[in-house]
């Protein structure tokens, strides 16, 4: 895995991305930083984080699109993937060469609030939770880009698809406002996610009969959950994507309050993204 990380690092530095990408990154921040902090007067730092948290838009695609994509389309994924090296090896460089850039990026944007604290008081403990909380919200970001980049062998589609799914995520919130709310609605998402869900399972086993057994298993919880109770299906749809709004378990950070449940679920985000990864490549590795 180090060897992974240690080629991905000297690319990053070798090439212009991972300049491309610090670079815009600390102007961007620096702006913010001088309209929000120094024109405006105002001691909290921790609103420049939340205000910028967009950039991750622009900026992970950058740093994530040639991670796994350039491989396949120069055909060296063969000779990783025939290497000693095991798949979990490869990824887990590779995304962690990609958070490596983004952690050096963010610890230089701490002379932001160093040179605050030359005209007053700050808030340290916010400070630190504000930087925890928007470290592991790019990280998971990273995560969904280094997927992304894995089912593709073009750079310019890996970036254009990341970036999309960024800004769907960081629409979320505003779309669960217009979503239904009724227990019909309900049940019929659930049956979408027990279809999407046997379809994928025949995809990896190629297996008709284990797919066709998971989608009964899955209709069966519905009926049973429906005839428990049925209110449970209220709002489910909105709850659903909830899970997967990321931007709102922010928020806690922002405040500079230190909380385990939002810690945990961008750890666990991050790691299901990875074992996506790992398991599409060993798919393909077979084919």
């Amino acid at each position: 895995m180090f060897a992974v990380f240690k080629k991905e690092m000297k690319t990053y530095f070798s090439s212009l991305t991972g300049y491309i990408f610090m670079g815009f990154f600390l102007i961007l921040s620096g702006f913010f930083v001088s309209i929000y902090n120094l024109s405006g007067g105002s001691p909290d730092y921790n609103g420049v984080l939340t205000s910028i948290n967009f950039i991750f838009l622009f900026v992970v695609p950058i740093l994530t699109m040639r991670l796994m994509s350039e491989e396949q389309k120069q055909k060296t994924d063969q000779l990783l993937l025939t290497s000693p090296l095991s798949i979990w090896d490869i990824v887990l460089g590779k995304y962690f060469a990609a958070v490596g850039v983004f952690g050096l990026t963010l610890l230089i944007t701490c002379i932001y609030p160093i040179m605050l604290s030359f005209y007053g008081k700050l808030a340290v403990p916010e400070i630190v939770g504000g930087y925890i909380g928007f470290f592991l919200l790019g990280c998971a970001f990273i995560s969904i880009g280094l997927f992304v980049s894995s089912k593709t062998d073009n750079q310019v589609i890996s970036a254009v698809v990341t970036f999309s799914v960024l800004l769907f995520i960081w629409l979320l919130d505003a779309i669960q406002q217009g979503l239904p709310t009724g227990v019909v609605s309900g049940i019929i998402f659930a049956g979408i996610i027990v279809a999407a869900i046997a379809l994928f399972v025949y995809s990896a086993t190629k297996n008709k009969a284990v797919g066709i057994v998971t989608a009964i298993i899955g209709i069966a919880i519905i009926a049973i959950v429906y005839f428990i109770d049925k209110s449970l299906y209220n709002a489910f749809i909105v709850n659903f994507f909830g899970w997967f709004s990321l931007f709102k378990r922010y928020q806690g950070f922002a405040m500079g309050v230190l909380s385990l449940s939002p810690i945990i679920y961008y750890i666990t985000f991050s790691f299901a993204f990875l074992f996506l990864t790992v398991r599409g490549i060993d798919k393909r590795r077979w084919i």
